[in-house]
């Protein structure tokens, strides 16, 4: 089952996406000669626990239970850091945030998400970034950031509502 098919899977076991992550994230860090402190590394677990987004707030709780300050500052500072690392993505239309299945790989996160149950999958749209660029070089136009977000219903969803 590829990466991109766990999300909308309920049954799906989600260690193996945290200690993957989790990985990913230590090497990139030590690669790139930064701190993958304990909260970051929280922060980072706490959103790789399911394939629902995860809003600011919904991480205090976290926090405060590992006996860390679990003020919001806190917390923007952990997926700042996070995001610019390219070990999550903010989903705009949720104002929430998930991890990154490829962290490596510099790119526009583009996703797939459910409105009934608020699982949501990164999936690639190099193709469609590529028609975008060459439709804002025609237009003289210079992208700075994009994103996807497609708004649906999974095949979970849609099997429980049949």
């Amino acid at each position: 089952m590829a990466h991109t098919d766990l999300a909308f899977h309920p049954e799906h076991d989600h260690h193996g996406c945290i200690e993957q992550a989790l990985e990913d994230a230590r090497s990139l860090c030590n690669e790139r000669n930064l701190r993958f402190t304990p909260i970051r590394e929280l922060v980072l677990k706490t959103i790789w626990q399911s394939h629902k987004p995860l809003g600011a707030y919904e991480l205090l709780p976290e926090l405060a239970a590992a006996g860390f300050n679990s003020a919001p500052p806190t917390v923007y500072r952990a997926l700042e850091f996070l995001q610019e690392q390219g070990l999550v993505h903010r989903i705009a239309l949720l104002n929430a945030y998930i991890g990154c299945p490829h962290p490596s790989d510099h790119h526009e996160g583009s996703f797939l998400i459910c409105r009934v149950c608020n699982n949501a999958v990164e999936i690639d749209t190099r193709k469609v970034s590529q028609d975008i660029q060459k439709q804002a070089d025609t237009l003289g136009f210079k992208p700075e950031k994009q994103s996807i977000e497609v708004l649906g219903v999974c095949p979970s969803c849609q099997q429980s509502a049949a």
